[in-house]
């Protein structure tokens, strides 16, 4: 296997294995909820901070989740065109667009990074009646975007040898798939 081969696998599988783990905190949020359910129904003791935990392990959640949704080709995509294009072409458009990728994702990890350091730096709280520290989840944003970085990264070196030889979409992949897919 290519030293490529074994980079875009390894970027994609630890997207993937990552991903799965992040899957499992719809358990955590499920049982948050239901602890504030029981206590404030049927125990007439609401907590302060069952609601703001959830929405905490949301956050982690829905970031966390990007490198994985990338590798399984899941993000929104218009492909009226484009699917009729052969994988070569595909491949080149790719290429091409990927500089907007670079754009909106580095801004995003410069951005997320300062305001997750300044968060730190200051101990940021939410201000509420709990008032938790706001920094360990904001921590994970720079580290959820590099993993869409990464993804993204693998992306682009598949689609460069697929611009390159087309006949590199066969043994390069850059997705989690169940191999029914066909190359034009």
């Amino acid at each position: 296997m290519s030293f490529l081969q074994k980079l875009i696998s390894g970027v994609t599988r630890l997207n993937d294995v990552i991903g799965r783990w992040i899957a499992l905190l719809v358990f955590v949020m499920s049982a948050l909820l239901l602890l504030e359910v029981v206590c404030r129904y049927l125990l007439n003791s609401p907590t302060v901070w069952t609601s703001e935990l959830t929405q905490f392990v949301f956050g982690v959640y829905a970031i966390m989740a990007g490198g994985y949704v990338m590798a399984h080709k899941g993000h929104v995509n218009v492909d009226l065109l484009y699917s009729r294009f052969s994988v070569r072409t595909q491949a080149i458009i790719d290429v091409f667009t990927s500089v907007l990728f670079y754009i909106f994702i580095l801004a995003f990890l410069y951005f997320a990074s300062s305001m997750a350091w300044e968060s730190f730096q200051g101990q940021e709280t939410t201000y509420s009646a709990w008032n938790p520290p706001v920094w360990p989840v904001k921590a994970f944003m720079p580290l959820a975007i590099g993993l869409v970085l990464l993804q993204g990264t693998v992306k682009l070196l598949r689609d460069i040898a697929v611009a390159i030889n087309p006949d590199n979409a066969r043994v390069l992949k850059d997705s989690i798939d169940d191999g029914t897919e066909e190359p034009h």
